[in-house]
């Protein structure tokens, strides 16, 4: 062997090429492998570790991905490639190619939540907002393709930039969800696991068209402004109380609020009229007969003023629950906004059942036609 042949041996054995990446980062997700002009040299030892896949592209064309291992770059482990450069024999020279490690790893805990609030609309509520945020894993499942969709000529690619990427496709397959659901607002925040199980299999297939694998995803809090939540309170409560029983404990007590005015015989005698009528619907709601107002012999000429009307209060069912009591105006405001219509069942003291609202002779304004008839001719 002359000397030539030994310093080509010692060159060649001393160029061969390690091609390998070490995660110094927790959030780098894409390692683009800098060698200069993009240089390998034939039988390089490529060195791909657990959690990790190896991406080669030739001008912008995926060749061929490696599993974690030691691979040696030649004509056997690179048939894509191969077929793209059109190689028959074998090379020797240095080749061109542009490596991206991917990294595997599972990445959880990541962060959602939508910026602006979400527009619902509910039968009972009417249009509404919605707020919610939460947390989801995931993984890169076909490096590939994650690599050709989403990274492109991308250097070094953070988890930074894919959450954006995902966090605005998460909450547009949150508020589809969501809005096709039609759930009564308060069920949103009392099923989140539900909620999370339907929208992880919503989104599992938007996140596999770039290569990316939805392991996990969970919605944390479903909050809607706090007067509606006031009023959701409200109704779940009234929903639960006996109506006949909290209308006789008012009654009772403005009873007994009537019976401390001290305000001179005028007071004395309204007092006196307010608990009189009191005590008849009472007697009523009882099922006892009402007692007869005392009457006393009064001087000639002394009028006593009439009892105060009793505002007359109703009930009426809306979406198969029992809702009230709301006066006269209320109940002629939600007949305008169509929470109620001339079917509905409404009910009052005095009435044997509920009532078709068309049927009570009072509410019969709302349905319009109260226009005279013309003018009889002379």
């Amino acid at each position: 062997m002359n000397l030539f042949d030994e310093i080509k041996k010692k060159l060649s054995q001393e160029f061969i090429d390690i091609v390998e990446w070490i995660d110094t980062t927790n959030d780098t997700i894409v390692h683009r492998f800098e060698r200069y002009q993009n240089e390998i040299k034939n039988n390089a030892k490529l060195v791909v570790r657990e959690g990790q896949k190896a991406v080669f592209v030739n001008e912008g064309q995926l060749a061929d991905v490696f599993k974690p291992g030691t691979h040696t770059l030649n004509t056997k482990n690179l048939p894509i490639l191969t077929t793209l450069k059109g190689w028959k024999y074998g090379f020797d020279s240095p080749f061109k190619a542009e490596v991206y490690f991917v990294n595997t790893r599972l990445f959880t805990d990541e962060k959602w939540g939508t910026k602006n609030p979400v527009m619902l609309s509910d039968e009972r509520f009417g249009l509404t907002e919605i707020r919610a945020f939460g947390t989801y894993s995931f993984r890169i499942s076909d490096a590939g393709k994650f690599v050709v969709d989403v990274v492109g000529t991308d250097g070094n690619f953070t988890n930074y930039e894919v959450n954006e990427h995902l966090k605005s496709l998460i909450v547009t397959r949150f508020t589809d969800t969501v809005g096709e659901a039609n759930l009564p607002l308060e069920l949103y925040a009392a099923n989140t696991s539900e909620l999370s199980e339907t929208c992880q299999e919503v989104m599992k297939p938007e996140f596999e068209r770039v290569g990316i694998e939805l392991e996990k995803f969970y919605i944390e809090n479903v909050s809607m402004p706090e007067e509606l939540k006031k009023e959701i309170f409200d109704y779940s409560r009234l929903d639960k109380l006996d109506l006949s029983k909290l209308t006789q404990f008012k009654a009772a007590k403005a009873m007994e609020a009537a019976a401390k005015n001290e305000g001179g015989t005028a007071g004395a005698g309204m007092g006196m009229g307010m608990g009189f009528v009191l005590a008849q619907q009472m007697g009523t709601l009882m099922g006892q007969p009402a007692q007869q107002p005392f009457t006393s012999q009064q001087p000639q000429g002394t009028a006593l003023p009439p009892p105060i009307p009793v505002q007359v209060m109703y009930y009426y069912a809306a979406n198969g629950q029992q809702l009230g009591p709301v006066s006269f105006d209320k109940l002629k405001e939600l007949f305008a906004n169509r929470t109620i219509n001339r079917d509905s069942l409404v009910w009052k003291q005095g009435l044997m059942g509920w009532t078709a609202l068309k049927e009570i002779e009072e509410l019969k304004a709302f349905l319009g036609g109260s226009t005279p008839p013309p003018l009889p001719k002379m």
